[in-house]
């Protein structure tokens, strides 16, 4: 099963599972195949990063601007 993209922005796919555990969260992707970088972060109660695994801090800025 693969994750529905809500948007892309500047190359970041933005993707979730609608029945995945909690907190609720959402995937943010940069590349494809074995080349991707990616991070998770927790929507409610507010935005937090939960994992980051490389993409690079102007990314996860650009997070905050979203």
């Amino acid at each position: 099963m693969s994750m529905p993209t809500i948007f892309i922005f500047f190359g970041l796919r933005f993707m979730f599972f609608s029945n995945d555990h909690e907190p609720i969260h959402i995937h943010v992707i940069k590349g494809k195949g074995k080349l991707k970088e990616f991070a998770k972060f927790q929507v409610v109660p507010k935005i937090q990063l939960l994992e980051n695994n490389g993409l690079k801090i102007s990314d996860l800025k650009l997070q905050k601007m979203s």
